[in-house]
């Protein structure tokens, strides 16, 4: 072997072998440190992208997690105002069954029940307005299908589940009428004796001297118990009911002969019924109701409009009706790492005017409107509060269903997903503490030995200088 001084060959290898002992050792520390193995793309580019985009799942699934939670406590908000409304409507509906129980009601208990359900349904209308979670309220039927109407005689009231959004057309083929009589013979002087009017089995006294006029707010006087406005119409007295529809009926006899100088409705009994709005929503045939118009088919499936007075209060407005904008509002819950990946629920107004609209057999268009100061109208009352609660129960229903179905089963297996996915990335990234250790103790040990080869290699050219001596 040849000694030179020029070039150092041995020195030179041990220098790069220390370096590689270093570099090692120096990653060991990292890994070590960090407690990733993959610290930057150089140390595995594939394992980087495959992990990185973990990473964003992982954190997309803790904030799903976290967005479903968030969804259960909105619904349980809802369920819980739900569940006070369903309270207060048993507690109508023991009224109404009270005024039903009229062989032991005179005038003042009736009018006592009705106070107390006319309250109660101003508490329900208070909560409907108030619910909210944050600022967002829940049961105003914001959160649900909602529409505005272009003709004034139009409102929308409600719509369905499977009502789409868009623009429908309304059109009144026949006119719903109120039930009304008009007396058969007009009264032009004052009455020239006391009077006794039964309406609707209510028993009205007008006493003599009584002018038309005096005669009409006589009658209206008893409006609350006999479900019928007076009116003077073209020189006439007129009575009609307050509700729309073929449900709504009228009975008037009274005790004095009909002349100019009396009621003008005779002794003989008048009746009249009235008549159930005809039309369509969208060109389809809807479902009338008194003065109410409900589609059961197509787009507009579920939509409920209310149909206004037309130019004689009696009857509704006729004809082409403009148009009805649908939207709907349903609440939408982001509840997936990824995108569109959604949960939606509609909230359907919970007014008093929302709920019990439309009901078959019964006088009352809404639960708004019901009246519990006779028999027949305590009956019919009982309808409307029973459709009301039936469509409490089902929405409370719905909304549970949403929660345990849908949410918290979600979250259940989100919640397995993130512990798999964060498994997997661990697997890719994770420093495996064994076998670093293992790896730095050998780099450690290798950098030192490196460390005394190369002094030792630095130290060979010494023996030149012997030669030379």
């Amino acid at each position: 072997m040849s000694l030179t001084i020029t070039n150092n060959v041995g020195a030179l290898n041990a220098r790069n072998n220390l370096n590689r002992s270093s570099n090692a050792l120096n990653k060991s520390i990292e890994r070590l440190s960090t407690g990733f193995k993959v610290n930057r793309g150089a140390d595995g580019p594939a394992a980087l992208v495959i992990s990185e985009k973990q990473r964003a799942q992982i954190a997309g699934l803790r904030t799903a997690i976290d967005n479903t939670e968030k969804a259960v406590a909105v619904v349980q908000t809802a369920e819980g105002a739900l569940n006070e409304i369903n309270s207060i409507l048993i507690k109508v509906r023991s009224l109404a069954l009270d005024s039903a129980n009229s062989g032991v009601n005179d005038a003042d208990a009736f009018a006592a029940n009705q106070a107390e359900i006319d309250n109660a349904l101003d508490t329900i209308n208070r909560i409907a307005a108030n619910t909210q979670f944050g600022e967002k309220a829940l049961l105003d039927g914001s959160a649900g299908v909602t529409g505005s109407a272009s003709d004034a005689d139009v409102t929308f009231l409600k719509g369905g589940s499977n009502t789409s959004d868009g623009t429908y057309a309304v059109e009144v083929t026949t006119a719903g009428e109120r039930a009304n009589i008009t007396a058969g013979t007009s009264q032009t002087g004052n009455l020239a004796a006391d009077e006794v009017l039964s309406v609707n089995g209510v028993s009205i006294t007008l006493n003599s001297g009584l002018s038309r006029a005096g005669v009409v707010a006589r009658i209206n006087e008893f409006t609350d118990q006999t479900g019928v406005v007076a009116e003077d119409i073209s020189g006439g007295t007129r009575l009609r009911s307050i509700e729309f529809g073929s449900d709504a009926e009228i009975e008037v006899v009274s005790d004095t002969a009909a002349s100019a100088t009396s009621s003008g409705f005779g002794t003989t009994l008048d009746t009249d019924q009235g008549l159930t709005v005809i039309g369509t929503i969208d060109g389809v045939a809807a479902t009338g109701k008194g003065n109410t118009l409900t589609s059961v088919s197509g787009a507009s499936k579920g939509t409920v409009v209310r149909i206004g007075e037309g130019s004689d209060a009696a009857l509704t407005a006729s004809g082409a009706q403009g148009n009805v904008s649908i939207q709907n509002n349903a609440l939408v819950f982001q509840i997936g790492a990824n995108q569109n990946q959604t949960a939606q629920i509609s909230v359907q107004s919970v007014n008093a005017d929302a709920l019990g609209v439309a009901v078959t057999g019964s006088k009352f268009n809404s639960l708004d409107e019901i009246d519990v100061t006779s028999f027949d109208n305590a009956q019919d009352a009982l309808k409307v509060i029973d459709s009301a609660i039936d469509e409490l129960s089902n929405m409370r229903g719905e909304l549970g269903a949403f929660q345990s179905n849908t949410l918290e089963s979600i979250a259940n297996n989100m919640r397995s997903t993130l512990e798999n996915t964060v498994n997997a990335e661990s697997v890719i990234r994770d420093t495996d503490f064994a076998e670093e250790i293992s790896k730095f103790t050998n780099n450690q040990i290798l950098v030192q030995a490196g460390t005394s080869v190369l002094s030792s290699a630095n130290q060979t050219s010494q023996s030149v200088l012997s030669l030379l001596q």
